[in-house]
């Protein structure tokens, strides 16, 4: 039987990340992806958002994560050519009811840490982008973009050089925990003694979880699937930051990103479905999309959007819930040697990456 000190079972941005800290960390590592490329999950099927952690609770792991994940991330795009734009972001209220959550909005990022909100009349507003309709705004100047593909080819050729090891079309059926190693099981019959595994399977997380032998049932959460529609603009936008509007329940609402092409997208939207590989959009769906940009960009003509792409959110919390936080689970937390898993790492799990590495990388050093 093969043995390896390290598994990192995910090639998304966060099993990369997690197995790039690992490496650093001097443990000997080994990532298995399923598919026959990285990223090809939920990591190429965002926003390419760098967020700056306003809208999560405070303490929470997301906001804790998101606040420095974004540090880190800027640090290393820039310190390893990795494209970005640090372009910010206008929250816009387009109503006077909702002019009275923008406080609410800035007085939750300060508590998170993000001091850097800035409160705009719609004047003030409209002056930096002048295509724009609100009656107030807050400016995020710390919100940008990320060319996530180059990301995660960096984050590769990190854990390479640092004598880590990448392998494709491995997927794992279950795994046998007990005594001092997990030993997992490939699909193909190949067994792998470890001693450590962590599971960063993005929406597959929990269904793999449960075909871990020795992990209590009670351990592992119930998945659910939020499906987000984008809709790409034709034609070159008039903004040159991202907009969005005042959250609503279940998400951030249509907002507008902008590549770092410039191409302009909106979305996503919420879409409850039951299965995770539900990824065709519904052009019926750009109704309701025109209807919500026109609030805040009333010239948008019609028939500029075009069906683009949808993502999938790997939820732990269901329709009507509050959103759960990340659940970055170690020995600690349900009693397996060497393991740890990672659930419901969505939005923002991009942004928060790197500081996932650390944290789970100090998670396994019992720090």
């Amino acid at each position: 039987m093969d043995e390896i000190d390290c598994a990192v079972i995910g090639g998304g941005v966060v099993g990369l990340a997690v197995a790039r800290a690992l490496a650093l960390a001097g443990r000997e590592v080994l990532v298995l992806e399923s598919e026959g490329a990285i990223g090809t999950g939920t990591s190429s099927r965002n926003s390419e958002v760098i967020h700056a952690g306003i809208y999560y609770p405070q303490g929470s792991l997301k906001a804790k994560l998101c606040v420095e994940g974004k540090e880190l991330l800027y640090a290393y795009a820039a310190e390893r050519g990795v494209p970005h734009q640090r372009c910010g972001k206008l929250i816009v209220a387009t109503s006077p009811e909702q002019a009275g959550q923008l406080e609410v909005i800035r007085t939750k990022a300060a508590a998170n840490g993000v001091d850097d909100l800035v409160l705009l009349t719609g004047q003030q507003a409209i002056a930096m982008e002048p295509q724009l309709y609100c009656v107030a705004a807050l400016h995020s100047p710390s919100t940008g973009i990320v060319d996530s593909h180059a990301l995660m080819l960096s984050l590769l050729g990190d854990l390479e050089n640092t004598g880590g090891m990448l392998a494709l079309k491995s997927p794992i059926s279950h795994a046998e925990c007990g005594g001092e190693a997990i030993v997992l099981m490939a699909e193909d019959g190949t067994a792998l003694r470890c001693r450590t595994v962590v599971n960063a399977a993005g929406l597959g997380a929990p269904a793999l979880a449960r075909r871990f032998e020795g992990l209590p049932p009670a351990a592992v959460p119930k998945e659910y699937f939020a499906k987000g529609n984008y809709f790409t603009l034709s034609g070159r936008a008039p903004f040159g930051r991202l907009v969005y509007p005042v959250p609503e329940p279940g998400g951030l609402g249509v907002h507008l990103t902008i590549d770092l092409g410039g191409q302009a997208k909106f979305g996503p939207d919420v879409q409850w479905v039951s299965s995770p590989d539900d990824l065709v959009v519904d052009p019926a769906r750009g109704d309701g999309f025109y209807a919500e940009v026109r609030k805040y960009w009333p010239a948008l003509p019609d028939d500029a959007l075009i069906p683009g792409y949808a993502g999938m959110r790997p939820k732990i919390s269901g329709p009507g819930e509050p959103a759960a936080d990340f659940m970055i689970d170690g020995p600690a937390s349900h009693g397996v040697p060497g393991l740890v898993n990672l659930f419901g790492i969505e939005s923002p799990g991009l942004t928060s990456s790197l500081a996932i590495g650390r944290h789970v990388a100090a998670l396994l050093a019992g720090g």
